[in-house]
């Protein structure tokens, strides 16, 4: 294979079909969609079976986002893309030696990322060198004896770095940290450093702890529900139910994104039909068309009315928290025109809000992307904040702060250990848990592990699970980073785009997904995790593997650990006879965890600690929660600018492509799409599927992507959407948050140039 292969997915030529945006979620579209998909991909009799098992306590936790589950659950207690989630794992194992013997690797990159997660379970351990054309099958012991030789090859352990996705469990997660910071580095670089990372930063400096703080009952008892830069209907459709119950008792839901999501309009569960109920519940009272950007501004401005109307929390200010008279005076000098401005929204919709806050004696703030992937990021979060210390929303039944999760166990991944800065005290206890040293330096997270892998001081990189390629940034860019590796690991139940940019040596080894049977010498295991709100919970699979030759992930760490460490302290191949020995070191190791396996057995599991939450205690050096002053960012453009976010479609869950359709939007058969507002497209004199290239600018750097159609959309002028992982191209790698160094995804400076007119307005 050629070394240039530059990662990126082909561009994509099939039909757009346009119609309009849906006004009501789930639904009977919801169950089709689901049903077809599944059936589509598992058969009728283990669709059944498997969708009964979603999210059940004595069933799998779902593998796609990580929202909590109700103490008391349906029968069916999954969503359309929960099913999806379930549904692409459960396939057959068909990506096997025949394929890949059939498929050059330059022949696989041609291939959209819907065809190759559409091929199904990689079935056995491949192995490609840099010389190769094709994959070929290894044996588990070469393969593992391969990665071991070659992390005692290298000079030095911080030559290495350890990916991690948020769909691994709690078991696997904490022998991956153990082995890697025993071998000797803390570059444990992972999914949050590029979605959440500003979350917890802002939290933890603030508030002391990197977590929300509130529980799923909560929202049966708020008065106003913030839902801020997210898409439920889409990327957390449980959430809806939540919502929906809120509305039910009294709550109003107060939606601020720059595009209207059909989720928050109106939502119609499905087995209401199996009730008789055959009405649809509306959602948002209030949305917020805010400018990409605004939310800072915004947040400044309806803390300064609810300051200004006296409406604060005296006692809890005085007793709680510092700072707030300091705060007061940086607000003095915030002007009205610079709000409506950086936002775009009237002075009156704004005191308006503000005026539902100051009657609100209970207040839940929900965020997720579109506030962590900008140059403030930590700063608009800690605003957010700065808000709920002046009304003492923290710690009060139906009131607090939620940043929403993604992945299934990112934040339990985060919780054991999962981190490349971790603190003092967390490696002072893991010590005394694995009674060994271990290194105390931070370590890479993603951005600067891609810029360590350019200069060479990166040779090896182990993922396990995700899609490394497609989730980062500057796609070429971080593909010929990866083309300088020694060796690349990949830990995987699909074929993804990652596999195909080849360093030296390239290795695939299949694990079990989190529907499937997991069965070592003490007999069947569970694994457990963590959901968006601290909840810890097993996770039992229940299906037959897909291929005998699947491990599960903690097998494979911990054969490794045993091959590559000498002399360890741990005994890694005894540990994975029976999980409750992982989990009874994880007790030893990690506060909150103490009687893990008793409390873990539970009916619903235990919630670990969370000061703020639990006591409204703030685990700061002086015991009281910040309050924060920021300056606004820049958010004005020059002539002929955009700023561009990425955004997912509904048939996709992060980098996965479930399909080509985005039906909430009315988007089908094509993803290679920009969203414009429609007075933007007529000063530029585009029509609607015009063909135009999309340059983003940063520090005088431009990067070029051809071939874009756009399309008109509800979408504040000068501001345009588009699908990751397709345009992560754009993102430049040194454009980061601010403290937290997450890539800004949701704040592209763009030029458009074209069009190439390719069809007549619709």
């Amino acid at each position: 294979m050629g070394d240039d292969s530059n990662g990126l997915a082909p561009v994509d030529k099939s039909k757009l079909t346009l119609s309009s945006a849906k006004v009501t979620a789930a639904g009977i579209p919801a169950v089709i969609s689901s049903a077809v998909h599944s059936m589509k991909k598992m058969g009728v009799g283990k669709t059944v079976k498997t969708l009964r098992m979603v999210n059940q306590k004595d069933g799998f936790d779902c593998p796609g986002c990580a929202w909590p589950d109700p103490d008391h659950r349906s029968s069916f207690e999954f969503c359309e893309n929960g099913a999806k989630a379930v549904a692409d794992e459960a396939m057959k194992a068909n990506v096997n030696a025949a394929f890949f013997a059939k498929y050059s690797i330059d022949e696989l990159s041609t291939k959209s990322d819907y065809w190759l997660n559409s091929q199904g379970r990689i079935a056995e351990p491949m192995y490609a060198s840099r010389q190769d054309s094709h994959y070929q099958p290894i044996s588990w012991d070469a393969a593992l004896a391969k990665i071991s030789d070659k992390l005692k090859s290298l000079q030095s352990p911080d030559n290495a770095a350890f990916y991690t996705s948020g769909r691994t469990s709690n078991e696997a997660a904490f022998l991956y940290q153990a082995f890697v910071r025993m071998y000797g580095t803390n570059n444990l670089p992972d999914c949050s450093n590029m979605c959440h990372e500003s979350s917890g930063k802002a939290l933890i400096s603030t508030i002391g702890i990197g977590k929300g703080t509130v529980s799923l009952s909560d929202f049966n008892h708020a008065d106003t529900i913030l839902v801020i830069g997210q898409n439920p209907g889409t990327n957390h459709p449980r959430m809806l139910t939540a919502l929906r119950d809120a509305k039910d008792n009294g709550a109003t839901i107060i939606h601020i994104n720059p595009l209207t999501e059909t989720g928050l309009i109106r939502f119609k569960h499905p087995q209401d039909y199996m009730k008789l109920n055959f009405s649809s519940t509306k959602l948002s009272d209030v949305h917020i068309p805010i400018k990409i950007g605004g939310d800072a501004a915004l947040f400044q401005a309806l803390n300064k009315l609810i300051i200004e109307s006296n409406s604060i929390d005296n006692d809890f200010i005085d007793n709680k928290t510092k700072g707030y008279h300091e705060y007061c005076e940086s607000l003095t000098s915030l002007e009205w025109s610079r709000i409506v401005t950086d936002t775009g929204i009237p002075k009156a919709t704004i005191e308006g809000v503000a005026e539902l806050l100051i009657n609100s004696k209970t207040i839940i703030s929900c965020w997720a992307m579109g506030l962590t992937q900008h140059k403030n990021g930590v700063a608009v979060i800690q605003e957010v904040v700065n808000m709920h210390l002046l009304g003492g929303h923290i710690g009060r039944h139906g009131a607090g702060l939620c940043p929403v999760r993604g992945h299934s166990n990112v934040q339990g991944n985060r919780t054991v250990g999962i981190w490349e800065a971790p603190s003092d005290s967390f490696i002072d206890d893991m010590e005394l848990g694995l009674k060994t040293k271990i290194p105390r330096g931070h370590g890479y997270d993603v951005v600067n592990a891609i810029k360590a892998m350019e200069t060479g001081d990166l040779e090896f990189l182990f993922c396990l699970g995700g899609n490394f390629i497609s989730a980062t940034p500057q796609t070429k860019r971080t593909s010929k980073a990866v083309e300088n590796l020694q060796m690349g690991v990949h830990v995987s139940t699909k074929l993804n785009r990652s596999h195909l940019v080849q360093s030296d040596e390239m290795l695939i080894l299949p694990c079990l997904g989190r529907t499937e049977l997991d069965e070592q010498l003490s007999g069947e295991q569970f694994v457990t995790v963590e959901n968006s709100m601290g909840v810890v919970h097993t996770s039992r699979g229940t299906l037959k593997p897909a291929s005998d030759l699947l491990r599960s992930e903690p097998w494979i760490i911990a054969q490794l650990a045993a091959m590559t460490l000498d002399d360890s302290a741990i005994d890694y191949l005894g540990l994975i006879d029976d999980y409750d020995d992982i989990r009874s070191l994880i007790a030893q190791s990690i506060a909150g965890f103490e009687d893990y396996n008793e409390r873990v057995r539970q009916e619903n599991g235990f919630n670990l600690p969370n000061p703020p939450k639990d006591d409204r205690k703030f685990d700061t050096v002086d015991g009281l929660a910040s309050f924060s002053i920021n300056n606004l960012p820049d958010v004005s453009l020059q002539e002929g600018e955009f700023v561009m976010m990425t955004i997912r479609s509904h048939d996709q869950y992060n980098t996965t492509i479930y399909g080509l359709d985005d039906r909430y939007r009315g988007i089908k058969g094509n993803r290679r799409i920009i969203m414009m507002n429609p007075d933007d497209m007529l000063e530029l004199q585009i029509k609607t599927r015009d063909v135009v290239d999309v340059t983003s600018h940063y520090d005088g750097a431009t990067i070029t992507s051809s071939e874009w159609t756009v399309i008109p959309y509800k979408i504040p002028k000068r501001n345009i959407a588009a699908y990751f992982p397709e345009a992560n191209e754009l993102v430049p790698l040194e454009s980061t948050a601010d403290t937290s160094n997450t890539p800004t995804s949701k704040w592209i400076i763009c030029t458009i140039s074209g069009p190439n007119s390719a069809a007549e307005e619709e």
